[in-house]
């Protein structure tokens, strides 16, 4: 597999936000989205065994002074299921008691990944350069314990998302429907989105969704790697 980065971090999104969790970003994406913030992870990486990817995961995870191992593993990317590797890691992570995420764009098939697995699904939006290219027969795949998340840029593409939940009624499909608004480059190429508006906007739909802030972008410098 090639590997960007393998770290122990908070966890800053989905509903398991705020939570200890051990990141493995896995090299190369298809796609370019014009708000992505892990253009780092699109070529390079180490190449690097199945083994030696559970055994630098599991040094990070053992407890220190008696507490227990972390437990939470998200596999990310880049595009985690360009990588056919994907889901045998993701089967030794479970049968090792672990709570697997993966964030995925979408675009990949979703059903090749062990059924245990939370799988965190992006729609894209218009404003992400990359409209269309979701795979709506993953839809089929997703379960009760499963995520479905926008990235919001503007108001065009919180009516396509608004609209995307009720056509494919998303609240009786998955555990949980996210609304994130872009962060700002700390570079200065893209604007963020405000916040503020995207709830008042929830607000005012009464949307059943989770405002999905970025909240390792709040603890630690937008730019750093590795958190």
């Amino acid at each position: 597999m090639f590997i960007t980065e393998i770290f122990k971090s908070i966890q800053g999104e989905s509903s398991y936000a705020g939570l200890p969790c051990i990141f493995v970003r896995l090299t190369g994406c298809n796609l370019r989205c014009t708000w992505c913030d892990t253009a780092y992870a699109f070529h390079g990486g180490t190449k690097q065994t199945l083994d030696e990817v559970l055994g630098r995961v599991k040094e990070l995870s053992a407890g220190q002074n008696g507490a227990g191992d972390v437990r939470l593993i998200e596999i990310t990317g880049g595009e985690p299921l360009l990588q056919p590797e994907t889901p045998e890691l993701a089967r030794h992570l479970l049968a090792e008691d672990h709570t697997v995420l993966i964030e995925t764009s979408g675009e990949r098939d979703v059903s090749t990944l062990p059924r245990e697995v939370v799988k965190i699904v992006d729609v894209k939006c218009p404003d992400s350069g990359e409209f269309g290219t979701f795979r709506v027969a993953n839809l089929a795949a997703l379960e009760r314990k499963d995520e479905v998340k926008f990235v919001i840029a503007s108001r065009r593409d919180y009516e396509f998302a608004r609209q995307f939940v009720e056509e494919h009624r998303l609240t009786e499909k998955v555990h949980e429907i996210l609304f994130s608004p872009v962060f700002a480059d700390p570079e200065g190429a893209w604007p963020a989105m405000d916040a503020r508006a995207l709830a008042e906007w929830i607000l005012a739909d009464n949307l059943p969704v989770r405002l999905g802030l970025q909240l390792h972008k709040f603890i630690w410098d937008p730019a750093m790697h590795g958190v």
